[in-house]
């Protein structure tokens, strides 16, 4: 038996998993030889493929003049070129960038960045809003900003509370109108918002006019607005940046996942002038007390370089457009699949709701398509009853037509 305790796996019903020995492009491949196609970029995080060749080139490079190196007091430079990097990428006017190592660690160091941000600045500010269905992470603040249910009720007693915003249906009226009238209390401190795609909650998408409209509600009350590109960043709505589709920039920005091309763990928390400015001082208690122990690891700011010049030096753009037009003629495939309901699509990732009784992430058909799936070659996660393929960029047609048909062929 083994010592090995999974995550989101109920080991008490599930089968014992696949060991994979190796991997390699869009694919997975286990230890009897058997071929997997990564439909969901292993919890989309691959970017440009399984062990690309440049990223691992360069994990060698630094690992041969570079461990891990204290960032407190010391620096390094892929952790200062990285740097530089993002701020030209980022959207305008993110400044400043904050190390961490993964996605729910890079969120709680932009709520911490907000908070602080308004305690030095004098102002009692402290009240948070997100939209209904969101997911964050998983340690306690990223928890409390998300979705309550199933998967953090028996941590209820330490979690705080936020302002709850209806999920943005149609041109997100309810939305815009429920923002508004928090804004306009004075007490609202930020906004934090996957833009364009709910991720864990359903792959749920609205439109990048609501997400405008937010960031002009945000400007007029002066909310900060902080948004969590931890999924949606470097190409998995279509633009390097979800937030591109709106041409918004928000005043907090976070990255993880693909940000080393789904090589090795990395976050950053990008921060617009303002916000460091407010614990830029010579008192010491406005310092960011904040630190991971393996913040800015060079290694891995060194394969987020290298993934930084392949998004520089391959025609992305083309790439991405290329898979969008091909998971969206597939999609289309299921429009009269009387199966399934509500087809989606925001760029690269496509999805849609199978027709069950018990819709929600507990639903008993989330089981029984990834069994179907794993034996049909192909990794797909549902999310309860919604299936989605979000695949590696370097995935071909017959790739796509491998991951639809298998979905096409669960009989329930």
């Amino acid at each position: 038996m083994s010592a090995v305790w999974h995550p989101f796996t109920q080991h008490a019903i599930e089968p014992a998993p696949p060991v994979i020995a190796r991997t390699e492009g869009a694919y997975l491949e286990t230890a009897d030889g058997r071929r997997i196609l990564d439909g969901i970029s292993s919890w989309w995080v691959v970017t440009h493929g399984h062990r690309r060749p440049e990223i691992l080139s360069a994990i060698e490079e630094t690992a041969g003049r570079l461990d891990q190196v204290i960032f407190a007091g010391l620096t390094h430079a892929p952790g200062e070129e990285l740097a530089e990097a993002l701020v030209d990428m980022a959207p305008h006017g993110l400044t400043r960038v904050f190390y961490s190592d993964s996605g729910s660690t890079a969120v709680e160091v932009a709520l911490k960045m907000a908070l602080g941000y308004w305690r030095h600045e004098g102002d009692g500010r402290h009240r948070i809003a997100v939209i209904e269905d969101s997911y964050h992470g998983d340690t306690i603040g990223t928890m409390s900003m998300g979705e309550r249910g199933v998967f953090n009720a028996a941590y209820d007693p330490l979690m705080f509370a936020v302002d709850r915003l209806p999920f943005p249906h149609g041109d997100g009226a309810a939305t815009l109108t429920a923002f508004e009238d928090l804004a306009a209390s004075g007490q609202m401190a930020a906004l934090i918002l996957e833009p364009l795609v709910l991720g864990a909650g359903g792959m749920r998408i609205y439109s990048p006019q609501v997400l405008t409209g937010l960031r002009r509600i945000c400007d007029r009350h002066d909310v900060l607005m902080i948004a969590d590109e931890v999924m949606t960043g470097w190409g998995r709505t279509g633009r390097l940046w979800a937030c591109d589709h709106a041409g918004i920039a928000p005043d907090i920005l976070c990255t993880s996942k693909g940000l080393t091309g789904g090589v090795v763990p990395l976050a950053a928390t990008l921060a617009s002038e303002r916000i460091f400015r407010a614990h830029y001082s010579e008192d010491r208690r406005r310092t960011f007390y904040h630190s991971s122990s393996y913040t800015a690891n060079p290694i891995a700011c060194a394969a987020a370089l290298a993934q930084v010049r392949l998004w520089r030096a391959s025609p992305m753009q083309t790439r991405l457009d290329a898979l969008s037009a091909m998971q969206a003629e597939r999609l289309a495939g299921f429009a009269d699949d009387p199966r399934f309901e509500n087809l989606r699509q925001c760029g690269t990732i496509a999805a849609m709701d199978l027709k069950v009784r018990d819709a929600g992430y507990l639903a008993e058909t989330g089981p029984r398509m990834r069994a179907h799936f794993l034996a049909s070659g192909v990794l797909l996660r549902p999310l309860g009853n919604t299936v989605y393929v979000l695949p590696p960029y370097c995935v071909t047609a017959d790739d796509l037509d491998l991951a639809w048909s298998a979905i096409a062929a669960f009989d329930g």
